[in-house]
């Protein structure tokens, strides 16, 4: 064979293994790229291939605490012919009310006022009837102004409610109502119930595996459903005819507030 011929055939496979080695490597990299991009789906719950076999168990859990917050509303309602002596009055008691909230430690920001009206109020006047049984319409005829506002108040101490009740109902307010005790930082219990499910949900699907003989391989799916604390209501209080004698401040019991988690979760198997 010619020296020449003998040259291009080695240059020739030179080109052929480079190119076989180009090949190679960017095989190399589609692989591991492939590889990686599976690997980062499975950081989801529910993501990559779908399974097919799997097993769903639900689980439950709950906590219980004493609630630390109350919160109860004032209305003062004041009746006037015209509307400025009607919100006078109002005023009056209100600013009463809330000068001596915050005079018991009630910081500003937990007094809130939630409603303010004023509406004509009227009496209907009957018609006179004749005797032949013709009667005349009846008509409105205007009575004065009703002025009310509400404020909600937010207690931070529960020991304190019942005395600051009586208190705001001593002061003139129309009416206490919707007592409530709640739990200020309820996110950290809702996450303790929400771990007690899970746990009993995770006992169940590892007993149900051994059952079946078959393993456990990843968690496809989940949902929760919460429950808030049911709060205890108190029945509305009418103070408005409470007189000049001392009052006594109400026992109130705040008992616990049940905080519960109940999940649902589904497993791969295999």
């Amino acid at each position: 064979m010619p020296q020449q011929s003998i040259i291009e055939s080695i240059q020739t496979d030179k080109r052929i293994r480079a190119l076989f080695s180009i090949v190679l490597i960017v095989l190399s990299f589609y692989l591991l790229f492939a590889a990686l991009g599976e690997l980062k789906s499975y950081r989801y719950i529910g993501s990559g291939v779908t399974a097919t076999n799997t097993i769903n168990v639900s689980g439950d859990g709950e906590v219980f605490a004493v609630p630390d917050t109350a919160t109860f509303s004032v209305t003062i309602q004041e009746e006037a012919k015209e509307v400025q002596a009607a919100q006078d009055v109002a005023s009056k008691k209100g600013n009463d009310i809330i000068a001596y909230l915050k005079s018991k430690g009630v910081d500003v920001k937990d007094i809130q006022t939630t409603d303010y009206n004023v509406y004509p109020q009227y009496d209907y006047v009957n018609g006179i009837c004749t005797n032949g049984g013709y009667c005349q319409p009846g008509k409105q005829t205007l009575r004065g102004f009703q002025v009310s506002q509400t404020l909600t108040v937010k207690v931070r101490d529960t020991q304190k409610a019942g005395a600051l009740l009586s208190g705001v109902g001593s002061l003139g307010a129309s009416s206490v109502s919707g007592l409530s005790f709640t739990i200020a930082d309820e996110d950290a219990l809702q996450a303790e119930a929400r771990d007690k499910a899970i746990a009993k949900a995770k006992d169940k699907a590892d007993a149900l595996a051994k059952s079946l003989n078959v393993s456990i391989v990843r968690v496809v799916g989940f949902s929760e459903n919460s429950n808030s604390p049911m709060p205890y209501y108190a029945k509305g209080m009418a103070v408005a005819a409470m007189d000049s004698r001392e009052s006594v401040a109400p026992e109130l019991p705040t008992g616990q507030n049940k905080i519960t988690s109940n999940v649902n979760i589904t497993y791969e198997i295999r």
